[in-house]
């Protein structure tokens, strides 16, 4: 099993303000876990910066050009540039943002090649909160919807999934997917939370949205049931050509911005789940990247977890 693992350290130059949850030291825990000896055998890949083209995918032009231009502008000139509340750009955040994105799209040609089986995007800034007009909730651009669409696109799978277990819910996913018949998005997360979307009752264009919210204090149990009795069928169901996993570690008991009691055990327990189904029906195409995940030894040991799952299904 050739699991690879992607990043950049650019993506260290994306600079939040101080006190920020989303923090340069996430990524420095991610690696550093990563360089475990158990960890020798995965193919270290350096990101590449995505192409336009790529992002135009998943974004239009118009937010593109907001990001790059007129935030990444104001950023050089003033040091940080707030796009909202939660989220801001400082002069490396462009960098680190192309890098991001890059990484996925790079790991979707590698896996599309056959040089590896699947992969391991650590980066940041997160993607999956970001919308089609919209950058919000620490994202800039939605990294995971810019891979699914290229391996659609370029490589020509025509069935994609996005499992989903971060903590929050990934509206910016499911913006992008909603009308999309061929593009599936199923999530766990915290409800009622940040950002207030995920209900149930919105399924997309042709049923290709699963929501399935947990309560504040549900546990290890209780997740495992959701993907038991809802996400895994329903991902079945959908036969993908290819699979990908917002990668969010948030819903660790440890972590402060939310309060589900998971641990790496369900982490792991969810990530050789997804990649079974990825082997019945797409030969284990697998690419995942980082979401969220606040507790930085939460994070570390929970990110182990998943990418021995990734490369010992």
């Amino acid at each position: 099993m050739t699991t690879a693992l992607i990043s950049h350290a650019a993506c260290l130059g994306h600079d939040t303000p101080p006190g920020h949850p989303e923090c340069a030291d996430r990524l420095r825990a991610v690696l550093r876990a990563l360089e475990a000896r158990e960890f020798d055998g995965l193919v270290r890949i350096e990101a590449p910066l995505v192409a336009t083209n790529a992002l135009l995918r998943a974004h239009s032009r118009s937010e593109i050009d907001l990001v790059l231009l007129q935030h990444a502008v104001e950023a050089e000139r003033n040091g940080h540039s707030y796009i909202d509340g939660d989220t801001s750009m400082s002069r490396g955040s462009a960098q680190a943002a192309l890098r991001a994105a890059g990484a996925v799209v790079a790991a979707v040609d590698e896996v599309a090649a056959s040089r590896i089986h699947n992969a391991f995007c650590a980066v940041r800034p997160p993607g999956h909160h970001a919308e089609r007009n919209r950058a919000m909730g620490f994202c800039l651009f939605n990294n995971i919807a810019v891979g699914a669409l290229h391996a659609r696109d370029v490589h020509g799978f025509k069935r994609i999934a996005v499992v989903d277990f971060d903590v929050h819910h990934g509206n910016g996913t499911q913006d992008i997917f909603f009308d999309e018949p061929n593009l599936f998005c199923a999530s766990t997360h915290q409800f009622p939370l940040y950002p207030g979307t995920g209900r149930p009752s919105e399924k997309g264009v042709a049923g290709n949205i699963l929501n399935v919210p947990l309560p504040p204090g549900a546990d290890g149990p209780a997740f495992r049931a959701a993907f038991e009795n809802s996400i895994l069928p329903a991902l079945d169901r959908f036969a993908p050509d290819f699979v990908f996993i917002s990668a969010g570690f948030d819903a660790h008991r440890a972590d402060p911005l939310a309060s589900l009691e998971l641990d790496e055990a369900d982490f792991a327990w969810a990530t050789r789940k997804v990649c079974a189904v990825a082997e019945r029906c797409c030969g284990g195409r697998v690419v995942s990247a980082l979401e969220g995940g606040y507790d930085l030894d939460a994070l570390g040991s929970s990110v182990a977890a998943h990418v021995w799952a990734l490369s010992h299904n």
